[in-house]
């Protein structure tokens, strides 16, 4: 009988053990244009691993309170990054995240909005885009990526800084097209996918192929990471053809990348 009873023993405790051992909280951080993928993605990976994902979200630069470097500078642990591959870099060069951890997830193209049921200005042109910026009282555009292209590659060339500094402002912290949707500027730019998900907008198409920049936007895995196999697994799900379809209904183009494990 007492063999019995610890053998019994012996097998809870190994499955317990092997319980704790395989199942990880994944803490990862998104900026805003994987963001409603992701919240989509991680219910469909929780059913087919016992791992949990917890996600926050920030911009991928910027001094933001919640932006993703304000919080790794203040110390904030996350295991795996999803953020603009130029500021992923960033983080690579600077030891936060792991060399050789990089995997491009999706590219990911800009548009504009406007509030909904006002007129619907045509930014299929170069012409047409400039006429509608130059028309709009006022703009708004991203504090990260995007914002940071328009402001200081797009604009000038098209010759009209002088112009948006006057009508154009940078947003912090929330969704440019929720800034649209509340009448606080006639149009807004930004990642597609950051766009589309916000009630009170109207979609009016992508950014000219003139005027257009593809981002990509990467995972990596940080140097404080807690379970490392299990961050590669969310990263391999990720960039996988099985999350491709959520990936495109939320305006985003997977990558399909070869994995770098």
């Amino acid at each position: 009988m007492n063999k019995l009873k610890s053998s019994i023993f012996v097998f809870v405790c190994s499955v317990f053990l092997s319980s704790t051992t395989f199942a990880a909280d994944i803490q990862v951080i998104t900026s805003g244009a994987f963001a409603d993928a992701l919240k989509v993605l991680v219910p469909e990976y929780e059913k087919r691993s016992p791992n949990k994902v917890i996600i926050s979200y920030g911009s991928s630069m910027g001094a933001a309170q919640d932006s993703i470097p304000t919080r790794l500078g203040r110390g904030e642990k996350f295991d795996v990054l999803i953020l603009a591959a130029p500021a992923l870099e960033g983080f690579i060069k600077s030891g936060e995240v792991q060399p050789g951890t990089r995997v491009d997830l999706v590219a990911s193209v800009m548009g504009g909005v406007v509030k909904a049921g006002a007129p619907k200005p045509d930014i299929s042109t170069m012409a047409g885009l400039k006429q509608a910026l130059l028309n709009a009282k006022s703009v708004a555009y991203s504090a990260s990526a995007s914002g940071v292209y328009l402001s200081t590659e797009l604009f000038p060339k098209m010759g009209i800084s002088e112009q948006m500094d006057k009508t154009a402002r940078k947003i912090f912290s929330e969704r440019v097209a929720s800034v649209v949707a509340r009448g606080e500027a006639e149009l807004g730019f930004q990642q597609v996918s950051e766009l589309l998900s916000i009630p009170g907008v109207d979609f009016i198409g992508e950014l000219p192929p003139e005027a257009q920049k593809t981002v990509l936007f990467s995972a990596g895995i940080t140097k404080n990471v807690n379970n490392l196999n299990a961050s590669r697994d969310l990263i391999a799900f990720l960039a996988s053809p099985q999350a491709a379809p959520t990936i495109q209904k939320a305006g985003l183009k997977p990558v399909l990348p070869v994995l770098p494990w």
